[in-house]
């Protein structure tokens, strides 16, 4: 027995020590900086990698079982060899997935990331074919040695001469392994925000075992059903009611016609970090002059954090959620409301929408088309030299000149949608302006937007176009991240021959209130958008802002923010007097959507 015993403690404590030494690789790989924390992310992610592990001992323990009565020691040991290359090759995977995701995404691993894997090519777009290598031979290099760490060769498998007595004390062992993976006796289960110990979300990630971290994060994407539910419906209705409305009455009018056409550009991550509002004007001048030249919703707030869901919160006005992407969900991205679907019926618009990728990409096609887009133009379209000057497609240079085509081409009254790409890891452009390749990345994309306004203006056609620049997210750069207010603070501006004059608006709106407010603008109907509101009607009296990611929300008004962790369930960043009504709203807003969206 007793070498049964010593065979399990080593395969246990060889597992703690791998998820103990992938801390130290994830930190030293994601912020070096931050290593005087070491021992603090160690201590404090101890419970979640003692518990895990129990997960990984439960087949070596139950073969252990078996091994007592069994009398096939070479089949015993096949199987665990077998099971240890399987356990070491997903383990090394998960550390390496998460300490490669983690700089893009600013978050730990967790199943969100299979839903890119049906288009491998645009998943892998981000990164050079250099970056792919390196971490492969890295991949197989740890499994190798992790392997090794489990086939050891003292492993035991002849039959016990005390059967009865041995088997008595493995089966009183199974409620203990049971408790130390449940985390105890309490209501409490092991759960990820246990370890959480810091304001520095970076060390409370840290902490975070990657393995559980994906695990868990099954439950919460096992159906596309999602549930919050904070208090009874009827104070919830009441709080939507008192903040949404879907009317439009004694509106400002920002346009010199009703009818003009409609150009709507999704500027790939370009939040307020890169613009004047940020303070820089180095990087996107002409974006900036573009604000003082038209009307500027100078306080207006991405909903999301990814580029699938804000296109969502634009062209529908939808809210976004923490754990799903509505448009991966055709059965439900079908039956949202859409600018170009309302523009097509009422006024008889031609739509279109151009992106240089691979509009298949997190089931684009199928949301664009269902929303009323009637033509589509994508990396298809080009040639394969025009689809090689970037690793997610056609570099903005090209299509900007696409586009100019279409604006000028297309017969009016037209909509035309069009997400640049350029400006999205791994940043590589065709111009080098700044050494820092995400400030350069911006530069250029600000560059594209320049020319293509510049040309644009001395065309017949400017004259009736309403010209609408939003971004689809911001995105983590340096310190700001989301628990920043600058990170999802991004610009909204009107401009073209259609807009009446210059307007600076500085009501705090969301990107999913542009729908009701350009409908608005336009005259038309917009009861659908029950979640967009027309920011420049007379009913619009009581401003804020919401903004959803993998692991809570912030909230903003004029004088507040508040940024909450739904995983360690607390407030990270808490800014003015008005943070509880806020926390109120966004939780009315999360259980009305969820409820709205169960139904669809």
């Amino acid at each position: 027995m007793r070498c049964r015993v010593k065979f399990l403690t080593r395969v246990y404590l060889w597992t703690v020590l791998v998820f103990i030494i992938a801390k130290v690789v994830f930190m030293l790989a994601c912020k070096p900086d931050s290593m005087g924390d070491l021992w603090q992310v160690i201590t404090h992610g101890l419970s979640l990698d003692l518990s895990t592990a129990l997960y990984i001992l439960i087949i070596p323990f139950l073969l252990t079982m078996v091994s007592v009565w069994w009398k096939a020691p070479k089949t015993i040991r096949r199987i665990l060899i077998g099971y240890f290359a399987i356990i070491s090759f997903a383990m090394v995977l998960a550390f390496v997935a998460d300490t490669s995701l983690y700089p893009f995404w600013g978050f730990k691993l967790d199943a969100s990331c299979l839903q890119y894997l049906s288009t491998p090519t645009e998943a892998m777009a981000s990164v050079t074919t250099g970056y792919l290598i390196v971490r492969l031979v890295i991949l197989v290099i740890l499994v190798i040695l992790v392997f090794l760490g489990y086939t050891h060769p003292d492993i035991p498998l002849l039959p016990s001469r005390h059967r009865l007595v041995e088997t008595v004390v493995w089966l009183a062992c199974i409620p203990l392994i049971v408790i130390g993976i449940r985390g105890g006796l309490g209501e409490s289960t092991t759960n990820i925000g246990q370890v959480y110990f810091s304001q520095d979300q970076f060390l409370n990630h840290s902490a975070v075992n990657p393995v559980f971290s994906f695990i868990a994060s099954f439950e919460k994407s096992a159906s596309n059903n999602i549930v919050y539910h904070y208090m009874d419906d009827e104070q919830c209705q009441q709080i939507i009611s008192e903040y949404y409305n879907t009317r439009s009455e004694d509106a400002d009018t920002l346009l010199n016609t009703q009818t003009p056409n409609i150009i709507l550009i999704l500027l790939e991550g370009c939040g307020g970090t890169f613009t004047d509002i940020g303070g820089r004007t180095d990087i996107t001048p002409h974006l900036n002059q573009l604000s003082k030249e038209g009307v500027y919703f100078a306080n207006c707030f991405g909903n999301t954090w990814r580029t699938d869901r804000g296109t969502v919160c634009a062209w529908s006005g939808y809210p976004s959620f923490p754990s799903i992407s509505v448009m991966k969900i055709p059965s439900k991205s079908r039956t949202l409301p859409n600018i170009a679907k309302t523009l097509q019926t009422e006024r008889g618009y031609n739509t279109s929408y151009l992106y240089g990728g691979d509009i298949n990409f997190t089931n684009m096609r199928s949301y664009l088309i269902s929303g009323g887009f009637q033509t589509l133009v994508s990396q298809d379209d080009y040639t394969a030299e025009e689809r090689s000057t970037s690793r997610w497609g056609v570099c903005d240079g090209i299509t900007f000149e696409t586009l100019y085509k279409m604006a000028t081409e297309t017969k009016g009254p037209y909509l035309i949608g069009y997400s640049t790409l350029s400006s999205h890891a791994p940043w590589d452009v065709p111009i080098k302006k700044l050494d820092d390749e995400i400030l350069n990345a911006f530069y250029y994309l600000d560059q594209c937007l320049g020319s293509f306004i510049q040309k644009f203006r001395k065309t017949e056609a400017w004259k009736n176009t309403l010209l609408i620049l939003v971004p689809d997210h911001g995105i983590p750069y340096k310190e700001i991240g989301e628990n920043t207010r600058l990170m999802n603070h991004i610009p909204m501006i009107w401009t073209g021959g259609a807009v009446k004059e210059p307007r600076r608006i500085e009501q705090v709106c969301n990107q999913t209130d542009l729908p009701a407010t350009l409908l608005g603008q336009l005259g038309l109907n917009h009861d659908e958008y029950t979640f967009s509101r027309d920011v420049m009607s007379s009913t619009y009296t009581k401003p804020f802002a919401i903004h959803t990611c993998t692991e809570g929300y912030s909230m903003y008004d004029s004088v507040s923010f508040v940024n909450y962790d739904m995983i360690s369930d607390r407030v990270v960043v808490e800014e003015g007097a008005n943070t509880q009504n806020l926390m109120q709203r966004a939780r009315a807003i999360l259980q009305a959507s969820t409820k709205d969206l169960n139904e669809r």
